[in-house]
């Protein structure tokens, strides 16, 4: 059974979201893997494949230590021509279910390279699984960030 979620709790999900979209924004990147669970899943997935229960995503992390690992790769092992991102994060709604936030928001992500116009990189919506821990925050417990585009820039480096 669903509850529908009080004004409080409300913010405190919108502050969650603008958490995440300002570390993957401005940094530091290194703490945005706190914003989950120790076991959580994180998928960027195409719309096709959520629809019909597919699996297959082109980002899969499937506990804070591969979301640590995915920044390590984007920080220090992964080539890439510098860029700047801008998330906007917009008509979350949510409810509660066995004990969870049960959670949807639309996005959209803007790139800048530094010799181009801005671009939109990726747009669709998260579906997320949001816990309240033992120290009182909420944090995602799973992401799964749902493209709405068959095609992908392959300058996806970032999580969306």
């Amino acid at each position: 059974m669903s509850a529908a979620i009080d004004v409080a709790t409300q913010h405190e999900l919108e502050q969650l979201h603008s958490r995440y979209a300002a570390l993957l924004d401005d940094g530091p990147l290194a703490q945005w893997p706190e914003l989950f669970t120790e076991e959580c899943l994180y998928l960027l997935i195409p719309r096709d494949n959520h629809d019909l229960d597919l699996p297959l995503a082109i980002m899969r992390c499937e506990s804070r230590g591969m979301l640590r690992d995915r920044v390590r790769a984007v920080e220090q092992t992964v080539m890439h021509e510098p860029r700047y991102l801008r998330h906007h994060i917009t008509n979350a709604t949510a409810v509660w279910a066995d004990g969870e936030l049960h959670g949807v928001a639309h996005y959209s992500v803007l790139e800048v390279l530094p010799d181009a116009l801005p671009r939109v990189l990726s747009c669709g919506r998260y579906v997320d699984r949001v816990v309240r821990c033992d120290d009182g925050r909420l944090r995602y417990a799973e992401r799964r960030c749902i493209y709405d585009s068959v095609l992908v820039p392959n300058t996806i480096v970032y999580p969306v």
